[in-house]
C-alpha cells in the first residue's frame, strides 16, 4: 500500500532546498505552498514571473495536485491560459509519480518562451512601423494616383460644395437687397428726418443774428431812385448816362 503522506513529505523537502529563496508554505493539512518562477531576462532586461500554488491532493501522487497561478508579472491573459493549459498536460502525463519539480521546470521553459516572443513581437511591430512610416513617405512625394473613378468622386464633392458657396452667395445678396431701404422709405420710416438739419444747427449754436448797426448811415449814403428820372428807361441801359 502506498504512503501517500511520506511521498509528499519527502517532495517538499527536496522543493525547499532546490528553491530555498521562492519557495513557501501556506498550510501544512492539506499541504500547500507556492513557488515563484521567473523567466531569464529578455534583451532590454524585460523580466515575466508567475507564482504557482500547489495543494496536494489526499492520493497525490496517484491524483494530480490542485494548481493556480497566485500572482504574476508582465504576463498577458493569453499567456496565463497557455500556462494552465500546460500544467494539465504535465500533470496528466506524470500521474503516479511526484512531479511538481517537472511541472515548475516546465512552466519556466514557457517564461522564457514568452520573454523571445515578446522579443519578436517588438520586432516585428518595429518594422511595421518603419514600413508605415516608408508608405507614408511615398504617399506624401508621390501622391494619390489618380484614376477614373476617384477624379469622378472628386469632382463630384468639389461640384457639390462650390453649388452650395452660390446658393450660401445668393441668399446673402437676396437677403441684403431686402434690408435696404429707398431715400423715400427711410424718410416715411424716420419721421426725424424732416426736421434733423435744423435741429442740427439749433445743437450748433448756429442761429442768424443781424448786426442793425450795419444799416444805421444807409440814409446819408447818396442814393438815386432811378424810376423819378423821367429819361429812364428800363429796356436801355445807357439812357441813364445822358446826363
Amino acid at each position: 500500500m502506498t504512503d501517500y503522506g511520506e511521498e509528499q513529505r519527502n517532495e517538499l523537502e527536496a522543493l525547499e532546498s532546490i528553491y530555498p529563496d521562492s519557495f513557501t508554505v501556506l498550510s501544512e493539512n492539506p499541504p500547500s505552498f507556492t513557488i515563484t518562477v521567473t523567466s531569464e531576462a529578455g534583451e532590454n532586461d524585460e523580466t515575466v514571473q508567475a507564482t504557482l500554488k500547489f495543494t496536494y491532493s489526499e492520493k497525490y501522487p496517484d491524483e494530480a495536485p490542485l494548481y493556480e497561478i497566485f500572482s504574476q508579472l508582465n504576463l498577458e491573459d493569453t499567456d496565463v491560459s497557455d500556462i494552465l493549459k500546460l500544467l494539465a498536460l504535465q500533470a496528466e502525463e506524470n500521474l503516479g509519480m511526484v512531479m511538481i519539480f517537472t511541472l515548475v521546470t516546465a512552466v519556466q521553459e514557457k517564461l522564457n518562451e514568452i520573454v523571445d516572443q515578446m522579443k519578436t513581437r517588438r520586432e516585428e511591430e518595429k518594422k511595421q512601423k518603419e514600413k508605415e512610416a516608408e508608405e507614408a513617405e511615398k504617399q506624401l512625394f508621390h501622391g494619390t494616383p489618380v484614376t477614373i473613378e476617384n477624379f469622378l468622386n472628386w469632382k463630384a464633392k468639389f461640384d457639390a460644395e462650390l453649388l452650395e458657396i452660390k446658393k450660401k452667395r445668393m441668399k446673402e445678396e437676396e437677403q441684403a437687397g431686402k434690408n435696404k431701404l429707398s431715400g423715400r422709405q427711410l424718410f416715411e420710416t424716420d419721421h426725424n428726418l424732416d426736421t434733423s438739419d435744423i435741429q442740427f444747427l439749433e445743437d450748433a449754436g448756429n442761429n442768424v443774428e443781424v448786426d442793425e448797426s450795419l444799416f444805421q448811415e444807409m440814409d446819408d449814403l447818396d442814393l438815386e431812385d432811378d424810376e423819378d428820372d423821367p429819361d429812364y428807361n428800363p429796356a436801355d441801359p445807357e439812357s441813364d448816362l445822358t446826363d
